[in-house]
C-alpha cells in the first residue's frame, strides 16, 4: 500500500470483534496496491451493540480519544455505526476527512433510486434514524424505515437474519415503494449481496459507501476541514 495517502481508519464503535470482521470483509474489494490502506478497528470501550441514544452518546468520548491517537497516521476516518456517533465532534477535532456511514449510505442511495428504504435492527432505532434524516433534509425521499427486530449480537444467526431482512425488504419495496435499499447497521455488512439478489433492487452497504467516499477524498487530496479548503 502507498504510504503517501495515510490510512483510512474504519472505527467500529461497538465492542463486537465479529462485527468488525464483517466490516473488514465488506471493504476488501476497495483495497488496492496503490492505497490508501484501510484498517478496521474495534472500539473496546463500546457496548456490544449501539442500539439506543444513550449508547450513541456514551461512546463519543472514547471514539474521539481513539481517533486522536491515530491522527498522525490517518488519511481519513470512517465511523462505522449507522447513528454516526461523534461525527461532527470528530470533524472538529481532526484535520482529516471524517465520514459517517449513515450519511454516506443515504447519499449514495439517492444516486441509485428515487425513494430509499432502510432496513433497521430494532424498532427503537427508527426514531433516531428519522431525526437524522430530517436533519439531513432527505425525509421527502424516504420510502420507509422498518426493523427486523434483532439486536446487533443476534445478527450472528445468519440464516434467521437474512430471512428477516428479505421479509422486511420486500415490504419496503412492495408496500412502501422503495426502489433502493440501505442497510441500517454495520453488522449487516455480509448480507448485502444475498439481499440485493433476493430483492432485485440496489442495496447499499453503508460502510462500503463511506469507505469509497473516503478513498476518493484522500486520493484527490481534499482537506478535512472547511477552513483548510478556504485557505487554498
Amino acid at each position: 500500500m502507498s504510504e503517501r495517502y495515510g490510512t483510512v481508519y474504519v472505527i467500529n464503535p461497538n465492542s463486537s470483534v465479529s462485527v468488525t470482521q464483517g466490516i473488514d470483509a465488506a471493504v476488501e474489494p476497495l483495497r488496492s496496491a496503490d492505497g490508501p490502506a484501510i484498517a478496521c478497528l474495534t472500539l473496546a470501550e463500546g457496548p456490544a451493540g449501539v442500539q439506543s441514544q444513550r449508547d450513541v452518546d456514551g461512546i463519543v468520548g472514547p471514539l474521539l480519544a481513539r481517533a486522536a491517537t491515530l491522527e498522525d497516521q490517518a488519511g481519513a476516518f470512517v465511523i462505522a455505526c449507522f447513528s454516526d456517533p461523534g461525527l461532527h465532534s470528530l470533524r472538529e477535532q481532526s484535520r482529516r476527512p471524517v465520514l459517517g456511514i449513515a450519511e454516506c449510505g443515504v447519499l449514495t442511495a439517492l444516486t441509485l433510486g428515487q425513494r430509499f428504504g432502510v432496513v433497521a435492527i430494532l424498532p427503537t432505532s427508527i426514531p433516531r434514524h428519522l431525526r437524522y434524516f430530517g436533519a439531513m433534509g432527505v425525509s421527502s425521499r424516504l420510502a420507509g424505515d422498518r426493523a427486523i427486530g434483532l439486536g446487533v449480537t443476534e445478527l450472528a444467526d445468519e440464516e434467521r437474519t437474512l430471512a428477516r431482512m428479505i421479509e422486511v425488504g420486500r415490504v419496503l419495496r412492495d408496500t412502501d415503494g422503495a426502489d433502493v435499499m440501505v442497510m441500517g447497521c454495520a453488522g449487516m455488512a455480509r448480507f448485502r449481496d444475498p439481499l440485493e439478489q433476493a430483492l432485485g433492487i440496489p442495496v447499499v452497504e453503508p460502510t462500503q459507501a463511506a469507505v469509497a467516499m473516503a478513498i476518493g477524498r484522500v486520493r484527490l487530496g481534499w482537506a478535512g476541514k472547511i477552513e483548510d479548503r478556504a485557505s487554498v
